[in-house]
């Protein structure tokens, strides 16, 4: 083979080899741009994914509050109390309960005739908290709705018996039951002259629900055990395991008479 061929066939093989590192090189660039172009698309996917969700979050939040709008003739600080009896009575009962609470049920099966006589004869003055404590345990929302439906009796002026009514018809503390407002409206019927268009518009719109949602702060920064929670005159008296209606009676009607 003459010098001239032996050239000429090693300059070809140099010049397939730079062509193969050229495609190598540009197999490696389009790999690269397939695997950025995914990376750019899937971190692209979850920011959208979690800026949804963080604005699912704050519609929620939002929704639940609304503006805090104490019911009609509420008391204490910030408005958070529904009293029940006179205002001149000496002694003063501070009930936080929650609609949905079995321990609130049993309570107040107990304990409401003697609280019923004796706010009735002007010897006791009892204030209501509402809570939502169930709802956070057990989820749902009616815990809320329940307290908001009973903001709205208070507005009517119809609170002491709807309140009754919603504890002798409590669900198991599973079911949410009270989650529905048509539930709610249902049980006002059991209340004369309770169901009226105003009270079913406060029911569905949630009026309260911001008032009740700060009421239940204030059971939290009370730092209180959990419902129900009472209190005579201050002292928790629902822990003392010697506390019946009677003995609640006694008390009272000793303090009446000092």
């Amino acid at each position: 083979m003459s010098e001239k061929n032996r050239e000429g066939k090693r300059t070809a093989r140099e010049k397939l080899a730079v062509e193969r590192e050229k495609q190598k090189s540009a197999d490696k660039r389009r790999r690269a741009l397939i695997v950025g172009g995914a990376v750019v698309a899937v971190l692209g996917l979850a920011a959208v994914i979690g800026v949804v969700a963080a604005n699912a979050g704050k519609d929620d939040d939002s929704e639940a509050s609304g503006p805090v709008v104490a019911p009609s003739g509420a008391q204490g600080k910030d408005g958070l109390a529904i009293p029940v009896g006179k205002d001149s009575a000496k002694s003063t009962l501070t009930v936080w309960e929650d609609f949905r609470c079995p321990a609130c049920k049993s309570f107040e099966t107990a304990y409401r005739p003697v609280i019923h006589e004796l706010t009735n004869a002007g010897q006791l003055k009892v204030e209501y908290h509402l809570v939502t404590l169930i709802d956070g345990n057990m989820r749902g929302t009616g815990s809320r709705n329940a307290a908001n439906a009973a903001a709205c009796a208070q507005d009517a002026g119809k609170f002491p018996a709807y309140h009754d009514v919603l504890f002798d018809n409590q669900p198991p503390e599973v079911d949410d039951a009270y989650a529905d407002n048509g539930k709610l409206i249902e049980l006002a019927g059991k209340v004369d002259g309770l169901d009226t268009p105003a009270f079913r518009a406060c029911v569905e719109d949630g009026k309260h629900n911001g008032w009740v949602a700060k009421s239940h702060q204030a059971f939290d920064k009370g730092d209180f055990s959990g419902t129900p929670t009472v209190l005579f005159d201050g002292e928790n008296i629902y822990q003392d395991r010697t506390m019946t209606p009677a003995k609640l009676k006694q008390m009272v009607q000793e303090a009446n008479q000092g």
